[in-house]
């Protein structure tokens, strides 16, 4: 079968290599159907350090089961699904409080890779896929598309809105413009937030964010940022959604918030650490990680996409 390889940085090609096979009672083997390349993709894309041939990064998608292990019982060969980037065993004390995204059954992490090919293996897989009803055939191109991203960025920006416990007329901040920035504005106006203001550069994408639900948008970074930020709001926000995954953007996270408010990041970390001692005074809640995709898509976001809400496209 092909899969996209990294022949070196910036540039990919395809090879031919072995179909995948059922290794554990747990995995399914997939045919995509549709995958896409996320922004962390670009890291290894670029890396100047990487070998010739280093499998892709590729870790989302939706697909065909074409066959399963001794122990799935939720899945047969012909269910069209949701291949999550994080996939949890479903019955770890992180997986059953909600947090899949960090299942700990999983060594280092648990992201998927090589997801850009023609089949995948799939591990956790009684539990972690999510079915999505009949077949590619009857979706528009649009449906796939939004069903595609339910497979990583729609579930990472409903993530940092979940555990900076985004409520009902809250005043929520989301830093960083792209994909999963804009789930975010998604995520916060599903939850019922009062006021989302979206700190952005780009013209194109201040524009989608206000389509999304963003109702202001700041353009500056650094203390003038801040201060723009805090006088729409009347004060600082309730919660800051964190979607690029550098110092700069957690201090400003930090910047916009009035005492007492929560930060939300799922920006993969661009740096070994961060102090947190001069937030102690005001009472910061911070949370953030790998998204709960298999939760967040059997619970809320499979359901909204169906009923033809927040994400489809033309």
């Amino acid at each position: 079968m092909k899969s996209a390889v990294y022949l070196k940085p910036g540039q990919v090609g395809l090879v031919e290599i072995d179909r995948p096979q059922i290794e554990d009672p747990q995995d399914a083997i997939i045919r995509i159907v549709r995958t896409c390349v996320c922004g962390s993709d670009l890291w290894r894309y670029r890396d100047d350090q990487m070998e010739s041939g280093t499998r892709n990064s590729g870790h989302e998608a939706i697909g065909i089961v074409e066959e399963v292990g001794a122990a799935i019982t939720t899945v047969q060969p012909g269910d069209f699904v949701i291949a999550p980037f994080t996939h949890g065993c479903g019955e770890c004390d992180a997986c059953r409080a909600g947090f899949d995204g960090t299942c700990d059954r999983h060594i280092g992490n648990n992201w998927s890779g090589g997801v850009q090919a023609e089949c995948i293996r799939f591990h956790f897989a009684n539990w972690a896929l999510v079915k999505i009803p009949g077949q590619p055939s009857d979706y528009s191109e649009g449906m796939l598309k939004s069903l595609l991203s339910l497979a990583d960025v729609m579930p990472t920006g409903y993530h940092a809105a979940r555990v900076a416990d985004v409520k009902p007329g809250d005043k929520v901040v989301v830093i960083g413009d792209g994909a999963v920035g804009q789930c975010a504005v998604i995520a916060a106006k599903m939850r019922g937030a009062s006021q989302i203001v979206m700190m952005s550069r780009h013209a194109d994408r201040q524009v989608l964010a206000r389509e999304f639900g963003a109702t202001a948008v700041v353009a500056e970074r650094g203390e003038t940022g801040i201060a723009k930020v805090r006088e729409l709001l009347g004060g600082g926000a309730d919660a800051a959604l964190e979607c690029v995954g550098t110092e700069a953007s957690i201090d400003q996270a930090l910047g916009v918030l009035h005492n007492g408010g929560r930060i939300g990041f799922v920006g993969v970390p661009h740096y070994a650490n961060h102090a947190l001692g001069s937030t102690f005074a005001q009472n910061i809640t911070i949370g953030g990680g790998a998204a709960s995709v298999t939760t967040y898509n059997k619970q809320v976001l499979l359901k909204g996409t169906s009923k033809n809400s927040y994400l489809l496209s033309p």
